[in-house]
């Protein structure tokens, strides 16, 4: 039986709330004076909580990942999955060593490239191409080595034209195709990517999924893959790891691990949508409910296919926000978490400044172009676009609609069932 490429024992990561570092000077000093020289348990293990991120907690000191235990062997690609605040970006970080961990150790055998977040490990008054011979170099690859893959990385980003353009004035898109072929040309043993392949558009993600299948399955190198899109982590991975609350809860093969997953996925409607945690932003605006209702304005849990739908968000005000500015982004998706069909108020030409302290926001569909199934549903609120910095309230599942089909066409005969939407049209 072959040596294990990656060994992950008793590890554990945690972060003191509203500080920058793992601590103090005086602080590590006592540590070391009290676990060395009395011979005592830490006492800094002793505090803090599990980061569960659905629930208020008293302490300052949050378990980001606690007792880890796997091991990934050569030629695996793993799919790493949870929801948001899981631990998942923590754990590629470490193994990445970004970052080090507060317990426990990773083995590693090989060089290790990794895309973690847009411009990690990039100099940004550095060209392209100087900035690939840059992450050669970090990997131990002699310059004549990093030549011979360099017009194959050039071809595979895209961004021939202005590889000898400093990257600070890269769009996010061209900043993620580089390091992307960077990443997956270089020789290294283990290809880690987090879920940063989703700035991209469509056509290069699908690119870049048939690369990473190329390296694991063709190549035998390792790959350690974040993503929320469970169909490529089932398509592309042969092992998944299922994280919850900074804990490895499930580890197995890809296709059971991502079904436990969605399976578990319903409990965060246990939890009232004004009490979650579990959200992006800065809170000037909540997200404190959702309604579904009919033509009637009736209350619905259910919609038949091809009928009215009208979606109430309910917004609690905590802090001034620009009304004027306000973005509302409402994507709905299937049971495996694929995007189905999503809502941009910017694009549909939508004002709110007829908003007011706590109110409401409708969106309604006069026909749901829906086949029948349960869809999930993601809403965002930004002030003024859709960067990250921009965020007020993003949740994800925040509400679930159930479609019934329906005769969408009118032609006395029900439309098939099956979590995709459908289009107006017409044969002729």
């Amino acid at each position: 039986m072959s040596q294990p490429i990656i060994k992950v024992e008793e590890l554990s990561k945690a972060y003191q709330i509203g500080q920058i570092g793992t601590g103090t000077i005086s602080q590590d000093l006592e540590r070391f004076f009290i676990t060395k020289v009395l011979g005592k348990e830490d006492p800094f293990l002793k505090i803090g909580q599990t980061n569960d991120r659905s629930k208020k907690g008293d302490s300052n000191i949050v378990w980001s990942l606690q007792d880890i235990n796997f091991e990934v062997n050569q030629g695996d690609a793993v799919g790493i999955i949870g929801k948001n605040g899981a631990g998942k970006s923590t754990l590629l970080k470490l193994l990445s060593r970004v970052t080090s961990p507060t317990t426990g150790q990773i083995k590693v055998r090989g060089r290790i490239a990794s895309l973690l977040e847009v411009g990690t490990g990039f100099h940004p008054e550095l060209t392209g191409r100087e900035n690939i011979y840059l992450n050669g170099s970090i990997l131990g690859m002699r310059k004549k080595e990093i030549a011979r893959k360099l017009d194959e990385i050039i071809d595979f980003s895209g961004v021939e034209r202005y590889i000898d353009t400093p990257v600070k004035r890269y769009s996010s898109g061209m900043y993620v195709r580089l390091a992307f072929a960077v990443a997956a040309h270089l020789e290294s043993e283990i290809l880690i990517v987090d879920e940063v392949l989703a700035v991209g558009d469509a056509e290069f993600q699908k690119k870049c999924l048939g690369k990473m299948g190329d390296i694991s399955k063709g190549e035998g190198r390792t790959v350690l893959f974040v993503s929320h899109n469970m169909a490529a982590v089932k398509n592309l991975c042969n092992k998944g790891i299922v994280l919850e609350h900074g804990r490895v809860v499930y580890n197995n093969d890809s296709e059971p691990a991502v079904n436990f997953y969605l399976a578990t996925g319903s409990k965060v409607k246990d939890t009232s949508l004004i009490d979650r945690e579990d959200r992006i932003g800065n809170l000037k605006l909540k997200l404190a409910g959702i309604d579904f209702l009919n033509e009637k304005g009736e209350s619905i849990s259910q919609v038949i296919s091809g009928e009215y739908l009208k979606i109430r968000f309910h917004i609690k005000k905590n802090e001034p926000v620009d009304f004027s500015k306000l973005f509302f982004g409402v994507a709905f998706s299937d049971n495996q978490e694929n995007r189905v069909v999503s809502f941009y108020s910017d694009e549909m030409g939508a004002k709110f400044i007829h908003l007011e302290n706590d109110s409401f926001v409708d969106l309604t569909l006069p026909k749901v172009y829906l086949r029948g199934g349960s869809y999930d549903l993601t809403v965002q609120i930004s002030d003024g676009s859709t960067k990250k910095e921009a965020f007020i309230d993003v949740v994800e599942k925040a509400a679930e609609i159930y479609v019934l089909p329906g005769d969408i066409w009118q032609t006395s005969k029900t439309n098939r069932a099956g979590n995709y939407s459908i289009f107006p049209a017409q044969f002729g």
